[in-house]
């Protein structure tokens, strides 16, 4: 019997940084923990509580804050070493979805084995036998990579963001503490929020998707619907901010079980490339693929449409669906929430479908339900935007 729908991660949900810390790590009987994060998050209050009370109860602490969005190797194998050195027994991983994937990388290389690259796990899951600790505090709401099974990581040589999916380097706790995400800039909460929306559609839409799951993702895209155009509007507001990150929790829960599918694809191929925002591009690639999947699972896509607001007769078509759907998300995300225009990029979409061959090459891309083909994607590809 496949289990379809499993959840080891304890989510917390606190008002209190150091608090909530100090009591997981009591629980938990760890002493001496690598706190991984970015620079300008050394400077938040919150944190310095954090490694202020830490420090008072003799928590043995290091502090590796050389995390940088889209993680290359080098980073990640030098808090890898910084780690080993230590001798740390938990990671404390606090920050958006880069310095999350970090920390896993940094806990894999640092528990496992001689090796000292990130690289050679890309190549080979089966490697990754030991995990220490790993409690994810996310300041953002959208990766979900505090759920999620997966890491991704940059090839400095290819510069490539290749993607290690293992079940062992899941999170031990997500504590989810919505004062964090108070700051962030109108940009990236419109960025997580609609990488959020996203999650849910690429795996409700999935071939992996299961009932269960299903859901699930219908309620990701309820919250996303009501909260995310508040949570834009008024970033101060802890109730639109908490639903929020509930919302990025369960999307990224979701990413473990039904995965994601080509608008993924086209983000990660097109974003390394010409350094797309990754949550304006998954938002940019996914009106297209609605449609297109409106000929194979019209019923959920007609689902999607609702939640988003359009009104169907129940008479039409896949493809009047397909097309209701897509205008219904087009005005959720450019007028109700507010993403800029993909020309502000720069790049035309001629230039874009050069990259058809390796969009449907791309890991996540055998999880779309449609059969995809070169001609397809280029289609995609010729209307991402």
């Amino acid at each position: 019997m496949k289990i379809r729908m499993q959840q080891p991660v304890k989510v917390v949900v606190e008002h209190d940084l150091a608090k909530s810390i100090m009591e997981i790590l009591k629980l938990e009987d760890k002493r001496r923990v690598m706190v991984v994060l970015d620079q300008f998050l050394m400077g938040v209050p919150a944190v310095q509580e954090m490694l202020a009370e830490m420090d008072e109860k003799g928590i043995e602490t290091a502090v590796y804050s050389k995390i940088v969005p889209d993680p290359p190797a080098s980073v990640i194998n030098k808090g890898a070493e910084a780690m080993k050195n230590f001798g740390a027994d938990c990671v404390i991983a606090i920050g958006g979805g880069s310095c999350l994937d970090s920390a896993k990388g940094i806990d894999i290389v640092a528990s496992n084995g001689d090796s000292r690259d990130i690289l050679d796990y890309v190549k080979d899951e089966s490697l990754i036998r030991d995990f220490k600790c790993l409690i994810s505090v996310p300041t953002t709401a959208g990766t979900g990579s505090e759920m999620s099974n997966a890491l991704v990581v940059t090839d400095e040589t290819t510069h490539e963001k290749n993607a290690i999916l293992s079940d062992r380097i899941l999170s031990d706790y997500a504590l989810l503490i919505p004062e964090l995400t108070l700051s962030l800039p109108k940009r990236q909460t419109i960025a997580s929020g609609l990488d959020v929306f996203s999650h849910a559609a690429e795996g409700y839409l999935s071939n992996l998707s299961s009932p269960v799951a299903d859901a699930i993702s219908e309620k990701i895209m309820f919250l996303c619907a009501n909260y995310l155009p508040k949570a834009v509007a008024a970033g101060q507001n802890i109730e639109y901010r908490e639903r929020m990150m509930v919302a990025a929790n369960l999307a990224g829960w979701i990413l473990n079980q039904s995965g994601t599918i080509v608008a993924h694809s086209e983000a990660h191929i097109l974003g390394s490339k010409y350094h797309f925002v990754h949550g304006e591009a998954v938002a940019y690639a996914l009106p297209s693929v609605l449609e297109m999947s409106a000929s194979v699972l019209p019923k959920k896509v007609e689902e999607i449409g609702k939640i988003l607001g359009a009104e169907f007769t129940g008479d039409e078509t896949p493809d009047e669906i397909g097309a209701i759907t897509k205008q219904a998300y087009l005005k959720f995300r450019d007028e109700q929430v507010g993403l800029h225009p993909f020309s502000d990029y720069g790049v035309s979409n001629e230039e874009l479908a050069k990259n058809a061959d390796e969009v449907l090459h791309e890991r996540f891309a055998g999880n779309t339900f449609f059969e995809l083909t070169k001609e397809k994607v280029t289609a995609l590809l010729k209307h991402f935007g």
